[in-house]
């Protein structure tokens, strides 16, 4: 073997061997964020995290979330939405993965194998496009919920969209959302993971002057009507989950903002 081949062989070694090193760190990285998941990371406002029925609320890089045991889902996701993080990124889409900061076991994605319904987002990946690793987190299973595919793809998705319209609009907006876990609902799995009949979604925009807030109630199914059809009180929310969506907020102004169904001020 000549020494040019030798050296030739020993620089692949070395650069295989600091692309591995590399990769060994982002894991491990990941690994932490996924497995920690206590303290509030730096894009997660937590004045406007809700009350916790459940008594488990995990932090992640790009939200936080109250996990429900008996319902293998989270009660509420929530995040803020900065205009600054919206992007055109296009990540590959990465594998389902056990959340496993959830201490009293979070779902299997094998739940929803054959089930019907779709592994629909909570925080949407969309939401997420800043940055690698904020994006691969939201396919962790403590961020999914049981929908049905039209409406995951359909009116849902309508709604998505308006909140990144929203927070490109008002500098950014807070999002916090998920399933009503109540009353009577067709479980899937081995896990019995419920299927919600109803999805919300609660926003506040903060940043453009006055606050202002706005509540969707939405039924699981497909619909041709306009959002702002869709709109509910945030008192109404909390009536129908029990939880408190805005504890920190000043009561005069959280009152006065959480008795309103008015869309006013929101550009549909």
């Amino acid at each position: 073997m000549s020494k040019r081949t030798l050296y030739s062989i020993i620089a692949i070694l070395i650069l295989l061997g600091v692309y591995s090193y590399e990769y060994f760190l982002n894991e491990e990285e990941k690994a932490e964020v996924v497995s920690e998941g206590k303290s509030t990371k730096s894009d997660t406002n937590a004045y406007f995290l809700p009350t916790s029925t459940t008594g488990q609320i995990i932090h992640h890089e790009g939200y936080s979330l109250s996990y429900s045991e008996p319902h293998e889902q989270a009660e509420w996701v929530a995040y803020e939405l900065k205009k600054s993080q919206l992007s055109n990124s296009n990540f590959e889409r990465p594998y389902f993965e056990i959340d496993k900061a959830v201490k009293t076991g979070a779902a299997h994605w094998r739940n929803y194998k054959n089930s019907g319904y779709d592994r629909g987002h909570l925080c949407p990946a969309a939401d997420r496009r800043y940055s690698q690793l904020a994006h691969d987190e939201t396919f962790l299973t403590s961020n999914i919920s049981p929908q049905k595919h039209d409406f995951n793809a359909g009116i849902w998705n309508t709604l998505e969209q308006k909140v990144r319209y929203w927070a490109s609009k008002y500098d950014g907006v807070f999002v916090i959302t998920g399933g009503v876990l109540n009353g009577k609902m067709k479980t899937i799995g081995d896990e019995a993971v419920s299927v919600p009949n109803q999805f919300y979604k609660v926003l506040i925009d903060n940043n453009s002057g006055k606050p202002k807030m706005i509540a969707f109630l939405m039924p699981h199914e497909d619909s041709n009507k306009p959002l702002y059809e869709f709109v509910v009180s945030v008192d109404t929310l909390e009536k129908l989950t029990g939880i408190d969506f805005f504890p920190e907020l000043d009561d005069a102004i959280e009152n006065q903002l959480e008795a309103s169904s008015s869309y006013k001020g929101w550009s549909f």
